[in-house]
């Protein structure tokens, strides 16, 4: 705990000082970080080469293996995220609310930093740029978690991103790595109270779980998408199709992929012919219950539990349903409030949905694929929060702040 401890210090008081340095600055060590991520791309692949060999060596999974694989674009990607994040308007110093009171008070609410935010997070080395980014942005320093399987990926990264903003006038310790890979360590972070104003969590419902239970610090949980198409009695089938093997096979590994799949009855054989077909030769595993597998000779049946899982790997649960009522009340019960989606021509059915469906992003007639940062517009993010306090949805940097009342007078007393 005494490493934590010093941990915290250390973030807490870089913190002060970045919350001194202005846009400017801020935006200056962000673009200064972007240009040697790129400038530094075959040190960190070299590095992340490392991690790729330990984790085939130990039997992970293809899926999360990609998670973890970093190439020259994925590098680009994240410098261009930095870029972005820079360019952004600053989400500081905004004047939220503001009135004068009949005793002559001006009281405005104004946006400021969240102070040392950590976050926890497992087998994917672009989060360390992505969340240094957008909690520098919004005047925040970032304590960072990997998982031990991207080790000397995010060691890489972190310090490439040290070095540069250190030369670009911000304390270097405004983005620290926790080396330690221990759960211990983990879990001291997660209770270093008086240090840590905010704990992010981005990783699978084993990771969300342990933060839940443990964290004695402020959380927003993250990520865990067991994430639904809905195709109803009134849906274009092709436009389903397309949907579908997008948000199912795009990227098997993400949170926002498609997990399970609810057909209305009355279009159930020509979808899921069509559906089926095209998942299959994506190779796609398909369980479904038993109109799904007499429809679909290849299917497997499904059990009680993979209504619930989110696989992040090429399987697909599959159920038939009765009415779009149905559809809802199976989303209300497995759904993680991360992301839905329904396929329909019908006006009404696409306001229902809309309106009894409770998660973070409902999609009419589009991919879950697209609730992310960038593609909402945000740039960066640092996960998707799939709880309803203090954000929701993609965490950008507009998000990475919290207020104060500011209150002018000229001598009241009370």
């Amino acid at each position: 705990m005494n490493e934590m401890i010093e941990i915290g210090a250390r973030s807490k008081e870089a913190q002060r000082i970045l919350s001194r340095a202005g846009s400017a600055v801020i935006d200056k060590a962000l673009r200064s970080a972007a240009d040697a991520l790129e400038n530094n791309t075959e040190y960190i692949l070299e590095e992340n080469s490392k991690d790729i060999r330990a984790a085939s060596a130990s039997g992970m999974a293809e899926a999360m293996i990609d998670r973890l694989t970093l190439s020259g674009d994925r590098i680009s990607s994240m410098a261009s995220g930095l870029r972005h994040v820079a360019e952004s308007e600053s989400p500081l110093g905004r004047v939220l609310s503001g009135e004068t009171r009949p005793n002559g008070l001006r009281i405005e609410k104004i946006t400021v930093p969240i102070g040392v935010i950590a976050v926890i997070f497992e087998a994917r080395p672009n989060v360390t740029a992505d969340a240094a980014a957008i909690c520098l942005k919004a005047g925040n320093s970032v304590i960072l978690k990997g998982g031990k399987e991207a080790v000397n990926s995010n060691k890489a990264i972190a310090s490439v991103m040290r070095e540069a903003i250190a030369q670009a006038g911000l304390p270097e310790d405004c983005i620290i790595l926790v080396e330690n890979i221990s759960r211990q360590a983990a879990t001291d972070l997660m209770r270093l109270n008086g240090y840590v104003d905010l704990l992010i969590p981005r990783g699978g419902a084993g990771l969300i779980r342990s933060v839940v239970e443990n964290a004695t610090v402020p959380v927003i949980e993250t990520g865990v998408g067991n994430c639904h198409v809905y195709i109803d009695a009134a849906a274009d089938i092709d436009m389903a199709a397309d949907i579908v093997v997008n948000a199912k096979a795009s990227r098997v590994s993400v949170c926002n992929a498609c997990e399970s799949l609810l057909v209305h009855k009355d279009i159930a054989e020509l979808a899921l012919l069509a559906v089926g077909e095209r998942l299959k030769e994506k190779g796609v595993e398909i369980m479904g219950d038993e109109a799904v597998c007499e429809i679909l000779p290849y299917a497997k049946p499904a059990s009680p539990e993979d209504w619930a899982k989110e696989y992040l790997d090429y399987k697909i649960s599959v159920k038939v349903v009765e009415s779009i009522d149905e559809a809802i009340e199976h989303i209300a019960k497995y759904g993680t409030g991360h992301s839905e989606a329904i396929v329909t021509d019908s006006y009404a059915a696409a306001e229902q949905f809309k309106a009894q469906v409770d998660a973070a992003a409902v999609y009419v007639n589009a991919s879950t694929r697209f609730t992310d940062g960038g593609e909402f517009g945000f740039g960066a993010e640092i996960g998707i929060s799939t709880q309803k306090l203090h954000a929701r949805g993609p965490l950008g940097v507009a998000h990475m702040v919290s207020s104060k009342y500011v209150i002018s007078g000229n001598g009241q007393i009370r």
